[in-house]
């Protein structure tokens, strides 16, 4: 006998397919987030909250829809409705059962795909993945807001049969797509006013950063708007979900790391600052805080280049937000960083390339932004640089990389500034590219 409750279940989860493939599909920015497609295992969407999660989702199901998959084999459903709640593990296969019966004729004919939104509110939820995966002719792509969908933990649940898509906010190139900006050429192809528009939105976009919803809003509001996102994080992505006992001494943590965006960050200095307050806390307990808001997608965190790994323990490491928008939400100095704020855009986009950074410190005590390995072995060595109009800024700059390739022979060194000086004599073997050029160009590439 089905009990009421199921018989309830049934009947909204019924309805839910019914109006969700009926929806008109919406028009939305398109990402350059890669996604990986491999036969039987599912996807997993991860990043931070209100990065664009669902919205990309939805996007692969136009994309899917658009390549000629009929929409009742694409369905999006969110467990998000307060009418589910209660819902259990073993409750999952009426999803399954209820859009067969609607559909029969996709059943074992055809490949169907599901887009799974929040389905961490149903515990267990793995196991019914799963079994999708093995039972039934379905492509499957999950993801949700909750701190263990944010978080790597979903691959390993998984236990190997979930690839991780993650989701940044808007790129440069992403946020010019979004406001119809985009150029259909390269740079070189563009004229003058073309260029100056471009520029001026990347002056803009280190500013206001990539969140989809903070695009176009005024300072005040935007600063409310992104200091609330990391409330957020910081209350149910690692507070809650990790029991921290001080949340005091994360918050002061949280705010040194935003504030001091894209420079060097050293424990055991946070670690006497905090001591000197009267703050009575381990230094393994501020290294264990850090690891958490690296897995709640809040800040990125990068090491020293070397090989012994007790030097990579005791080097500072450098510190990046997970949008350059967070930094004038958080900088007390009343100045606008420019130059932190493009060097945080770099290394999003080499996170968004899949590149493994480090930084590196010359036998000569400079310091060199990014050693890169890419995913086709290549080696880099960036620079990165706003304003290199003074003599003595760019001999720094060069005389750094010129150091670091002693020690990185097979790098290809790339200074990236915003504008590149007329009448400057540079040198040949150290390419100098504007920001621009790098962000629209191989910068943008996804190997």
């Amino acid at each position: 006998i089905i009990s009421s409750m199921e018989s309830q279940y049934r009947r909204i989860i019924r309805q839910k397919i019914v109006d969700s493939i009926a929806e008109p599909l919406p028009n939305l920015t398109s990402r350059d987030v890669w996604v990986p497609e491999v036969p039987n295992k599912a996807v997993a969407v991860i990043g931070m909250r209100r990065a664009g999660k669902t919205s990309l989702l939805w996007r692969i199901l136009t994309d899917r829809a658009a390549g000629g998959t009929p929409r009742e084999g694409l369905l999006y459903f969110s467990f998000e409705d307060e009418r589910l709640a209660g819902l259990g593990v073993g409750d999952l296969d009426m999803l399954v059962e209820e859009y067969f019966r609607l559909y029969p004729a996709w059943r074992n004919q055809r490949r169907v795909t599901f887009f799974l939104d929040e389905i961490q509110v149903v515990p267990g939820w793995e196991l019914f993945a799963r079994r999708l995966l093995d039972s039934e002719n379905i492509d499957l792509f999950v993801s949700g807001s909750s701190a263990r969908m944010l978080s790597r933990e979903v691959a390993s649940s998984m236990r190997g049969r979930a690839m991780e898509a993650v989701v940044l906010p808007f790129s440069y190139r992403e946020s010019l797509r979004h406001a119809g900006l985009e150029p259909d050429e390269s740079a070189d192809r563009l004229g003058k006013a073309e260029l100056s528009a471009l520029d001026h939105h990347l002056q803009r976009y280190l500013k206001q950063g990539g969140f989809p919803e903070a695009q176009s809003l005024d300072l005040r509001t935007r600063a409310t708007l992104l200091s609330g996102y990391v409330d957020v994080v910081l209350l149910r992505d690692v507070v809650e979900r990790h029991g921290v006992s001080q949340p005091l001494a994360l918050r002061w943590l949280v705010r040194q790391l935003l504030a001091g965006a894209a420079g060097t960050f050293s424990v055991n200095k946070f670690h006497a600052d905090l001591k000197s307050q009267g703050v009575a806390i381990g230094k393994d307990t501020l290294h264990t805080y850090l690891g958490y808001l690296e897995d709640a997608f809040l800040v990125y965190s990068v090491g020293i280049a070397t090989d012994s790994e007790r030097r990579r323990r005791v080097n500072p490491r450098k510190v990046y937000p997970v949008d350059p928008g967070l930094i004038p939400v958080f900088d007390r100095s009343g100045k606008a960083n420019v130059g932190h704020a493009l060097e945080t855009v770099v290394f999003l986009e080499l996170v968004r390339q899949g590149a493994e950074a480090c930084y590196v410190r010359t036998a000569g005590g400079f310091e060199v932004d990014f050693h890169l390995r890419h995913v086709d072995g290549r080696e880099e060595l960036i620079q990165v640089s706003a304003d290199i109009d003074r003599r003595e800024t760019l001999e720094r700059e060069i005389r750094a990389l010129r150091e670091a390739i002693v020690d990185f022979p097979a790098s290809r060194p790339l200074l990236i500034t915003l504008a590149v000086p007329a009448h400057t004599e540079l040198p040949d073997e150290i390419e100098v590219v504007t920001a621009r050029d790098w962000l629209l160009g191989r910068g943008s590439v996804l190997l």
